[in-house]
């Protein structure tokens, strides 16, 4: 591995996703994107008494299926990066529990998928580990009664709003074996804290909005490569509100996003006509998670897709952190994916 620039690592031995999986609830199962998830709870329960544990059989299906899809057996998992939106991530390291690896708990709010995989690719990129599983998850019910207020109260919500996504998505990032079968993990620029002073935790999209274009801007910078290079660059949940602005802050600072498709996983997820209810769209750790290990994955396996940047994006607040009235310190993190041939 080598730095690039200031904040971005190029991974030189190219580790590979050996295997994906993306598990989600109900809703995430009626939108456009239900045939690319490799499970599909019928109900936000899940057959469990609470909310929280019902998040953590999302995350426990979701890295046992993981390693099912990259024919690796649980016994040579070598480490567990994993992270989410509870209270000492409480969903990741009880799922870690059924795993019984070396396990690194990472907090990045809604950029932790991007983040787990970045670690996880560096671990494997230095010969830390041959086989290191990188996941993350997020519950729609208990991620409104944390941060907001329990679905049962009602509370009625702005245009800014957007629906957390119920979804965990897990990858297991392996050594490079030269046989071009397996998307590679090519770069990961990671992101710095942006906070342009907001307080709303229901307009997520407008705070996260520079984080993101700040991070493209430094990948873009650190790389020398332009947006072109790319057939895909998505960000994790700006929605509706949040796109907009990324792609307004990126002209002024003169990165040709019109080259590429330029797109967010918040926007893929759901059909904002038939589900109005996500208002803006998609947000929470599982949003980037199950669209890129299930969607945008499969994308390249079928190679409609050769190059894509992830940069999932994160809002650091807390319930605590709201209530004293502090602003929202936001993050991006990046990570380059390509097919496994030779593109």
């Amino acid at each position: 591995m080598k730095q690039l620039g200031s904040q971005t690592w190029e991974f030189t031995n190219r580790p590979v996703i050996l295997g994906s999986s993306a598990v989600v609830g109900p809703e995430e199962g009626e939108g456009p994107l239900a045939a690319d998830f490799d499970f599909i709870f019928d109900t936000l329960e899940m057959d469990e008494k609470t909310w929280e544990k019902a998040e953590r059989a999302l995350f426990e299906k979701a890295s046992l299926l993981a390693l099912i899809n990259a024919n690796i057996d649980k016994e040579k998992l070598e480490f567990f990066v994993g992270g989410d939106l509870m209270n000492q991530i409480i969903s990741s390291s009880f799922a870690a529990r059924k795993l019984g690896v070396p396990y690194l708990g990472v907090f990045g709010a809604c950029s932790t998928s991007m983040e787990s995989l970045a670690i996880a690719s560096m671990i494997v990129d230095s010969g830390g580990g041959k086989y290191a599983l990188a996941g993350t998850s997020s519950h729609n019910c208990t991620v409104e009664k944390q941060f907001r207020y329990p679905t049962e109260y009602g509370s009625q919500k702005p245009p800014t709003a957007q629906y957390t996504v119920t979804g965990s998505g897990c990858a297991v990032v392996g050594q490079n074996d030269g046989s071009g079968t397996h998307p590679v993990v090519v770069s990961a620029t990671l992101g710095r804290i942006m906070d342009l002073g907001l307080t709303d935790p229901f307009n997520m999209g407008t705070a996260m909005a520079p984080a993101a274009a700040d991070t493209i801007t430094a990948h873009f910078r650190d790389t020398g490569l332009s947006p072109g290079h790319y057939d895909l660059i998505v960000t994790g949940d700006l929605a509706s509100v949040g796109l907009p602005i990324a792609k307004t802050l990126l002209a002024k600072e003169g990165i040709p996003m019109e080259q590429t498709t330029f797109d967010d996983c918040g926007l893929l997820i759901y059909d904002l006509e038939k589900q109005k209810y996500v208002i803006a769209g998609g947000s929470g750790c599982g949003c980037s998670a199950v669209v890129t290990y299930g969607h945008i994955l499969k994308r390249l396996k079928k190679g409609q897709l050769k190059r894509v940047l992830i940069v999932a994006t994160g809002a650091l607040l807390s319930p605590l952190s709201y209530q004293q009235g502090e602003s929202i310190p936001c993050v991006a993190h990046a990570v380059a994916i390509e097919s496994g041939g030779e593109a």
